[in-house]
């Protein structure tokens, strides 16, 4: 099973750039993608389905703004779009798309944008917000028995292997010690497991999923490591193999691919 998950800072913007040619190409069984800058009306044939995949969305009331979807090469049995948050779902930050397993067990599989707050100190706010609310419904999902992959832009860099200037940036947003307390927290406290590390514990620079467009950040790999697929254990530890695909921009963040020993 291939999961991508890809923040593409407007679905639009991104087919300009061929993510939408490259996508058939990566055959992947789920693709959680996050920014869609779009709503219903705005969305052309080939963004609702491609390559085999069938499109769910989950828009932001805002036009312009934020907005996740998930793409499934197998039907999902259920598909739940919003926290229950009102805040956050006018938002589109979330959508979860649901298995069932013959063979025993079951798989969900979420794509997530958390609040930046690197705009302003309201924001800032309005993301601590977020992620006091995440948090129970990520003890809730943990504890609820099934196999979970959430995937996305988590917007904070957890450790300081995961950002090139991690020195300068510890009082900016994405870095700041309470985020990255709450990811700690997660890990340690209700055992989610960050895939990618658990894969490549020492990885740097080919880990970073994220580029300011300022200063040759991308030229030079002045990158962060924001982008996730955190999983509970049992799936976790079927990870085989990732990658950060950089062969091609389609937005400021890399597509996150993760091959699992696991069939839909």
């Amino acid at each position: 099973m291939r999961i991508i998950s890809a923040n593409l800072n407007g679905i639009r913007s991104a087919a300009t750039k061929g993510f939408f040619d490259w996508l058939p190409g990566e055959q992947a069984d789920v693709v959680c993608v996050q920014e869609l800058k779009a709503q219903a009306a705005d969305m052309r044939p080939e963004f609702m389905a491609c390559g085999g995949l069938a499109g769910h969305f989950h828009y932001a009331e805002k036009k312009g703004y934020s907005g996740v979807g998930i793409y499934t090469r197998k039907s999902a049995q259920t598909v739940i779009e919003g926290l229950g948050v009102p805040e956050f779902d006018a938002e589109g930050r979330y959508i979860e798309a649901g298995y069932d397993n013959p063979g025993g067990g079951n798989l969900a599989v979420i794509s997530l944008y958390q609040p930046s707050g690197s705009s302003s100190e309201e924001r800032q706010q309005a993301k601590f917000r977020f992620l006091d609310a995440f948090f129970p419904h990520l003890e809730k999902l943990m504890q609820s028995g099934r196999e979970i992959v959430i995937c996305g832009d988590w917007n904070i860099a957890h450790r300081e292997i995961d950002l090139k200037n991690w020195k300068s940036n510890q009082k900016n947003s994405g870095f700041l010690p309470e985020e990255r307390a709450w990811m700690t927290r997660l890990f340690d406290e209700l055992g989610w497991v960050d895939v990618y590390r658990s894969l490549y514990p020492e990885h740097t620079g080919e880990a970073y999923t994220w580029w300011s467009n300022r200063g040759q950040a991308w030229a030079r790999n002045v990158g962060w490591r924001i982008d996730y697929q955190i999983a509970t254990p049992g799936i976790a530890a079927r990870a085989k193999a990732a990658s950060v695909y950089k062969d091609q921009r389609f937005s400021d963040h890399a597509p996150l691919i993760v091959d699992y020993d696991y069939t839909l």
